[in-house]
């Protein structure tokens, strides 16, 4: 047995199951139900573990303020209408993301299981959180993972002046034998949003063309900055327009042309979303193809390192090996965001958990 490490400087270690029960806590306090308390915190602790600091448990508070302005609805009536077998619409009714894409993802493995392929389009939810969680969720039973979000517009499009278009991540989990699933989780951003507020914090110039002004200058000075450039410039404001089609107009809920129209209502915070799930045994032998898909990684990871490289990791690798790492070990907690959770639990009443280390 190996003792504990200690956490990051000033940062609190927490057990993840507790991390997790505390959340669903004050989440519930919050006005969600028991299950989509815990189904909410399931996701942030989920990305809390992988690193993703930006959609982990700092999103509590930010989503306790949305239940509490009515902007996120804490007891949604969310329905699922269909046409077709292999595909289906999921009015989330202003749900958190969390809740209304969890139940699109087991929606699209139960369909996939039938006919091969599914899709489920997510209408009208509120932050969608980790998208790569998922699509993950559909790589664990097996099956083929694809998503594609789209939200509010915060990013420049090239040759426009001002924000036009969204940071639409998108992300594909492809399971595999007896390695970590190949996880791909990115946003068409160069940079995201937190981290413009990170360097403003620190004071630290930002990577040329990455970012802009609120008129879309690019500039590397954190406190003109206002929004992200888009990832490869056209190819990156290209893939955004793209997911609004594949779904905000495709579930019929466009954002973006509602957002630059002269309707007040098109400035109301909502996002829309487009699950896939593939089974490989419409194809062939799901055992071979996740064996394939094994020598495909292995064959990636045999090639020679290039100078300086640590390693030759694959999508989702080092994430995978890290939040299993902090299963083990514990989940940091940002100082501010210990704080403000602390800070929640007395208002709420809520028994906050004994820390493994850190700061408590």
């Amino acid at each position: 047995m190996t003792d504990t490490p200690a956490p990051k400087p000033g940062k609190t270690l927490v057990a993840a199951d507790d991390l997790t029960a505390f959340a669903a806590a004050l989440l519930e306090k919050g006005g969600l139900t028991p299950e989509d308390a815990r189904t909410t915190a399931d996701v942030f602790v989920w990305a809390a573990q992988r690193g993703v600091d930006s959609h982990g448990t700092a999103r509590v508070p930010a989503y306790l303020e949305l239940l509490a302005k009515g902007v996120a609805n804490a007891r949604p009536r969310i329905t699922v209408e269909s046409t077709t077998p292999a595909a289906a619409v999921l009015d989330a009714d202003r749900a958190p993301g969390p809740v209304a894409l969890t139940r699109a993802a087991r929606e699209a493995v139960d369909r996939a299981r039938t006919y091969g392929i599914a899709t489920v389009g997510v209408r009208r939810t509120v932050h969608t959180g980790a998208i790569g969680y998922y699509v993950s969720r559909i790589a664990e039973q097996g099956l083929i993972g694809l998503g594609f979000v789209s939200g509010m517009p915060n990013m420049g499009y090239t040759g426009v002046k001002g924000a036009a278009v969204a940071t639409s991540p998108l992300a594909v989990a492809v399971p595999a034998d007896s390695r970590a699933p190949l996880l791909l989780d990115m946003a068409t951003a160069t940079i995201a949003l937190g981290r413009i507020r990170q360097a403003k914090a620190n004071g630290t110039p930002l990577p040329e063309g990455a970012a802009a002004t609120a008129d879309g200058t690019p500039t590397t000075d954190p406190d003109q900055a206002v929004m992200p450039l888009p990832l490869g410039g056209v190819k990156g404001s290209g893939m955004s327009l793209a997911f609004e089609l594949l779904t905000s107009v495709l579930v019929g809920a466009p954002i973006f042309s509602s957002f630059h129209s002269d309707d007040p209502r098109g400035r109301e915070h909502r996002q829309n979303a487009l699950l896939i799930a593939v089974d490989p045994a419409a194809f062939g032998d799901p055992g071979a193809f996740t064996e394939a898909v094994d020598t495909t990684l292995g064959t990636l990871k045999g090639l020679p390192a290039a100078d300086g490289a640590t390693g030759v990791f694959y999508p989702g690798e080092r994430s995978a090996a890290l939040s299993a790492e902090r299963g083990r070990t514990g989940v940091p907690v940002a100082p501010k965001v210990w704080r403000e959770l602390l800070a929640k639990a007395e208002e709420f009443g809520v028994e906050p958990p004994r820390p493994l280390g850190g700061a408590g």
